[in-house]
């Protein structure tokens, strides 16, 4: 039962980080499509070239660039480039929350991922729901996605909790 328990965990922290586990372990499938490998290496250094910009737009219509490597999801941008946006990520990508909530322009809509029953569920607990609204720590970077432009809905909800987090007065 333990090891169950430690498999589901490594399994759905590999998925909520955007790597993907080798095509099989201890029995299981592989996971989504080919794409990175679970690993618990040193990141690699990158360069400029290496890395994707990404705009964010706040709730106060405020503009915020960071630049993450390809396979972090914009979570990971937003954690580690310690960009202030209220309450971004509360459950750390374990889509227990719908805080990373993000809206995407179409175009840049179209070029992502296929989304999952788990994400479709927490966003129908979030705010402000658009035709192009998915939440942030499912998103992974890849180059087609390189100075996109996301918006920040101008207000939040916390699924685990009944906190909203909205614009600033």
């Amino acid at each position: 039962m333990a090891t169950s328990n430690a498999v589901h965990l490594l399994l759905r922290a590999a998925a909520a980080s955007c790597h993907r586990l080798p095509y099989t372990f201890r029995g299981f499938s592989r996971l989504g499509s080919p794409g990175r490998f679970f690993h618990a290496s040193a990141p690699a250094r990158l360069s400029s070239e290496d890395k994707i910009t990404v705009h964010f737009i706040t709730r106060d219509g405020d503009k915020l660039t960071a630049q993450g490597k390809v396979g972090d999801s914009l979570l990971d941008v937003v954690v580690n480039n310690n960009l202030d946006i209220d309450g971004f990520g509360a459950c750390e990508g374990t889509l227990a929350c719908s805080t990373c909530h993000l809206i995407f322009e179409e175009d840049v809509f179209k070029k992502l991922d296929a989304i999952t029953d788990e994400e479709l569920d927490m966003l129908d607990l979030a705010y402000g729901l658009t035709e192009t609204s998915r939440l942030g720590c499912q998103i992974c970077l890849q180059k087609s996605l390189n100075n996109m432009v996301v918006r920040v809905p101008e207000s939040t909800a916390d699924a685990r909790q009944s906190i909203d987090i909205g614009k600033n007065p």
